[in-house]
Order: structure tokens, then sequence, then C-alpha cells
């Protein structure tokens, strides 16, 4: 069971001197041999509006923090009572009653800016303490206070004992109890009965519009309805006789008024029955050494200077709500630019469109969310982060676009890459069909969307990376052209060629037709007159004429022999010129075989013709063997009739 602390009466926690907050030990030493889960409850509000009786109070007693009825504040600091929770037996109820506002014999705003956040910081039910009604000066107050909480709490980092993670001690926010002291008017709106919840939420409702005038009086009741989640109001009416207050601690309940009391009541069963345990953030519930470490973290904070010193609270409020009204603006100008905005864009003006849009829409946020910006050096700073903005959406897009179209051209022109790597178009043509083919494939990466502003950029860049290949397809393809306009040219000449030959065939074949057509009509013809010198016995002289005709023949056979074996001659160049032609053709093996082919057929032409040519040639060696062997007849003959002539002369 934890041990039980007995606070007979109030001990100062934060002693106040001179200005200087001081955290006091002694009451440091007690809340650190507190285990139990801690409700701190605290009071602020102006100086002798019976904050210190409400303390009371809630612990039970009559008397223990200072309540005086002079024109003198009594109450220096921040004064703790620790005393057992009344509903809550594993709970410590920890009051502190702090040093009143507007003390004019201290003058200075600067220690009540501190003594009011350093109870909003430390409690974990806020008690703001007012008189009469809800004004606009209480309401900025503590919207003044409330957000230099949390410029506090940002910039403090409690260093625990048994805590990793000093974030965990920030705390979260308190519940707002709102007391409304010697309160006079009727809870009345509109002609019809209201509570005092109704009354302070009424009064903490922005009212609609988007001039200046009202974004100031909307923006302290927006921030205080967003620091406290939970809010309430308690009214309390006169206690007693004017001139019976100063002798309050001393009054019985009998001698109050019987509805202060009842609202007194009322008050003290609400902290009792709401009031939840001091909680940090990621749900670790605070106990006494915890709060005594919190006392000293924000003590320490403010007395190296970490809260803002700013002798006007308007000025302090402008600054801090007009860097959240940036913050604001940047974070709407993100979220449009990321809903709306799909990179890449199409063109620079789609992107330069959309940023406009949501230029305009973030001043607009930072217009109804700032706060006095008189030399628009606020809205100057929001230009500038909304330029840096734009100029980083200007590159991000580039990049998106320079990546999308770099897949999609990777994509496009791979089958182009493959057929190129397999040296398809490394053939006589291939150029052509490759800037064809480049060609089909730019118009479809053309008609491709949303490619972005570096489309153009990215395909030359591309098919610049490629101008090595285009030029060796192109070097293989001029090479390949010029071989076969060679081989071209040499079957144009071998075309000639047989043409030629066949033409001198056909001329010899003529030839030798006419000359053996004239020759056997010159036999016939000898042959007659043969058989007319036999069957009429011409004279001699007739003989030998006819014999030296013969002669004459046989030489121009002769000579035709010779013909024939020039003709013969030629065909075996021809046929070299042909073997020739038929070693080029065997770069290609199509045209090897055609080639080979039309050899053949050429070289069996020769060969019918070079058979031809032998027949004949056996056919005029047995002519001129008949020839000479009738030669010799006649010779003999001709002896013959030389020897009959003699004799029969």
């Amino acid at each position: 069971m934890a041990p039980v602390i007995h606070m007979p009466e109030p001990l100062c926690l934060v002693k106040n001197t001179n200005g200087r907050l001081v955290a006091n030990p002694k009451a440091l030493t007690i809340l650190s041999a507190i285990t139990q889960p801690v409700v701190v409850v605290a009071i602020v509000g102006l100086c002798r509006t019976g904050k210190s009786y409400l303390m009371n109070r809630l612990a039970g007693k009559s008397k223990g923090f200072s309540i005086r009825s002079t024109v003198q504040p009594h109450t220096k600091g921040i004064w703790m009572w620790c005393v057992p929770h009344p509903k809550k037996p594993d709970h410590t109820l920890v009051l502190l009653d702090t040093e009143g506002l507007g003390d004019v014999e201290k003058g200075d705003k600067k220690n009540d800016t501190q003594i009011f956040v350093l109870a909003l910081l430390l409690s974990s039910t806020f008690v703001y303490n007012t008189m009469n009604k809800i004004d606009q000066r209480d309401i900025d107050l503590l919207h003044y206070v409330t957000e230099l909480s949390g410029l506090l709490r940002t910039v403090s980092s409690p260093d625990l004992d048994g805590i990793e993670d000093a974030a965990d001690f920030v705390s979260i926010c308190p519940d707002l109890v709102w007391t409304l002291r010697d309160f006079y008017l009727d809870l009345e709106a509109h002609g019809q009965l209201i509570t005092a919840d109704e009354y302070l939420e009424n009064s903490l409702r922005p009212k609609q519009g988007t001039d200046q005038g009202l974004q100031n009086f909307n923006l302290p009741r927006l921030c205080i309805q967003k620091f406290f989640t939970v809010k309430k109001c308690f009214i309390f009416y006169l206690p007693t006789l004017r001139k019976k207050l100063a002798q309050l601690e001393t009054l019985r309940d009998d001698d109050l008024d019987p509805e202060f009391v009842q609202q007194v009541a009322d008050f003290c069963s609400y902290i009792f029955s709401h009031s939840n345990a001091k909680t940090l953030l990621g749900g670790i519930k605070v106990n006494g050494s915890r709060l005594e470490s919190l006392v000293l973290t924000y003590v320490n904070a403010i007395s190296s200077g970490d809260l803002p010193c700013m002798e006007d609270a308007v000025l302090a409020l402008a600054e801090i709500k007009n860097l959240a009204a940036v913050q604001k603006a940047i974070a709407h100008y993100d979220q449009q630019m990321f809903q709306k905005v799909q990179l890449p864009t199409e063109t620079l003006q789609e992107l330069q469109d959309l940023h406009r849009a949501s230029e305009r829409e973030a001043i607009e946020v930072f217009m109804k969310n700032s706060f006095k910006d008189v030399d628009q050096g606020f809205q100057k700073k929001l230009e500038t982060l909304l330029e840096a903005r734009q100029d980083d959406f200007h590159k991000r897009n580039s990049e998106a676009s320079l990546d999308r179209c770099s897949a999609l051209l990777q994509d496009i022109f791979h089958p182009l890459e493959g057929d190129v790597k397999r040296g398809i178009y490394l053939t006589a043509g291939g150029h052509r069909l490759y800037v064809q083919k480049t060609e089909e494939l730019k118009a479809k990466y053309y008609q491709e969307p949303r490619k972005g502003i570096q489309a153009e950029e990215a395909l030359q860049k591309y098919l610049q990376s490629k101008e090595s290949v285009r030029d060796r397809i192109l070097q293989t393809d001029l090479a390949l052209i010029e071989r076969e306009k060679e081989m071209e040219e040499a079957h144009v000449k071998a075309e000639v060629l047989k043409a030629e030959e066949q033409r001198m065939w056909v001329a010899v074949l003529r030839q030798y037709q006419q000359m053996m057509e004239q020759r056997q009509r010159i036999l016939q013809e000898q042959v007659r007159q043969m058989e007319r010198n036999r069957m009429f016995q011409h004279p001699l002289q007739q003989r030998a004429l006819d014999l030296r005709h013969h002669c004459q023949i046989l030489w121009k056979i002769t000579e035709e022999l010779e013909i024939c074996m020039k003709i013969n001659e030629f065909l075996r160049v021809a046929e070299k010129t042909l073997a020739e032609e038929k070693a080029k053709r065997e770069s290609s093996e199509k045209e090897k075989k055609l080639h080979e082919q039309k050899v053949k057929k050429l070289l069996k032409k020769c060969e019918n013709l070079t058979r031809a040519f032998m027949e004949f040639k056996a056919k005029m060696t047995e002519e001129i063997r008949v020839r000479e062997s009738l030669l010799k007849e006649m010779n003999e003959r001709i002896k013959m009739l030389k020897a009959f002539g003699g004799a029969t002369e």
C-alpha cells in the first residue's frame, strides 16, 4: 500500500522572488515521495477574486490557502497542497493556488505570464477564475497563454529516470473549468434560458465571415476550443454581504448565500468526479516524482528565457498565429498539389495553372488564419515558400517526365534493338528499312499520352545514343549495294559475252552451212564434170585446171579450219572469264548457286558447241582425207591419161 502523504497546510512550490521563479526543494521532496498518480488542479485569475477560497473548499478545509480582504495580495508564486483524493483512494489530489494576476505593485506582465503558463502546463484540470462575465480580454489572455504554453512545451525536453523517450513527457492539454465570480447577469439568450456551459459555448463560438475583423475575433476562440477538448463553466453569486467578505474564512455555510453554497458544492463535486490524473502523451500517468521533474523542467525553461518575452500580448499572438497560418497555407498547398497534380504533366503550362490555383487557395487560407500581419512579412515569407515549392514541383515534374519517357522508349524500341542485334538490318537496303522502322516507332512514341515536358529531349537523346548503330548499318548497306552493283555489272558483261558468242556461233554456223552447200555444189559439179570427162575424155588441160581448182578449194578448207581453231581459242577465253565471274559470285550462296547454274548452262552450251565443232572437224578431216584420196586417184588417172596420150601419139 502506498504511503499516505500528510500535509496539514499548503507549502510554496514555486517561489516568485523579484520576478524570478525558483522551485522550493522542500516541496519537491514531498512530491518525490508520492508514488500514486496525481490529480493536479490549478487555479489562475486576477488577484483578490476568491481563488484561494475555492482551493480550500477542494481540500475540505475552511482555512489553508491564505485569504485576505485587503487591497494587498497575499499569495506569491505557486502554492501546493497535497491531500488524499476524496473519491479515488489510489490517487493524490494536488491543489495549486497561484499568485493573482494584474498586481499593480508588481507591474510586471511577464511574470504574470510565466505563472499563468506554468500552472497551465502542470495541471490536469485548469480553473480559470474571472469576475462577473466572460469578456474579450479574458479570452485573449487565455488564448495567449495557451499558445505560449505550446511553445514552451515543444522546447522543453524533460530527462527523467526510467523513461527512454523525452517526448512522452510532453503534457496533454488539461480540462478547462471557467469560474465566473460575483456573477450578476441573467443566463438567457434569444429569450431562452441557458446553462452556464451554454453561456461558455456561445462566448467561444466563432462568427461567420472572412473579413479581417471577424478573423481576429474568431482566432482566439478557435484556438481555445482546439486546446481544451473538455470545457466546463460554473457561476458563483456573491457569497454574502460585502461587509462580511472580510470574515469569509470564519463564516459558516449558514452565514453564506445558500445558492453560493450550492454552487461551490457543485463545483467541488465536479472536480472530484471528473478530474483525471495528470497524463503524458503515450498514456503515462504522472506520479509525484514525475510531477517533480515536470516542475523542474518548466521552471528551468522559463528561467533560461525559453518562454517568449513580449510586452505586448497582441504582438505575441500575431507572431504565433501568423506562423501557424503560414504552416496551414503550405500544408493546404501541398495537399492540393498532391491531389491535383499527376506527374508528369503534359505541358509546363498545365503545372503552372495547377500551381497558381493552389497558390491562390493557400493565400486565402493564410489570409483567413493570419492575425495583424501589418507589414505583410509573413505573407511574403509564404510567397517565398510557395515559390520554393513550385521550383521543387518543376524539378520533380522534369524527373518524372524523363523517367516516364525513358521507360516508354525502352519498351517501344526494344524490339528494334533486338532485330539489330540479330543482324536483320545488316543487308543491302537494311538502312532504309531501319530508318523506316525508326520512324514508325517514333510515331508510336508520340502517340503515347502523359510523357511530359521532357518528351522531345528524351527522344533526341535516345536517338543520339543510337547514332553509331545507324552509321554501322549505313556503312554495311553501302558496301553490300556496291558489291551487288559489281555483281550486276559482271552479270551484264557475261550476258553480253553470251549474246556475242551466240551471235558469232550463229554466223559461223551460217557461214559453215553456206560453205558446205557451196562445197556440195562444187563436188556435185566436179562429179558431173568427171563423169563427162570420163564419158567424153576431155583434154588433159581441162583436167589440170580442175585439179588446180580442187587444190584451191582445199586451201580454203584449211583456212576455214584455222578460223575454227581461233573460235575454239575464243571459247577457252570465254570459259576462263566465266570461271572468274563464278569466283566473284561465291560471296553470296544464293547468287553463287544462280551463277553456277548460269555457268553450267553456258559450259554445257560450250561443250555442245565444242562437240559440234569436233564433229565438224572430224567430218572435215574425213572430207580432206577423201579429197586427198580422190586427188591421188585423179593424179594417178592424170598420169595414166598422160601415158595413154603419149602412147596414142
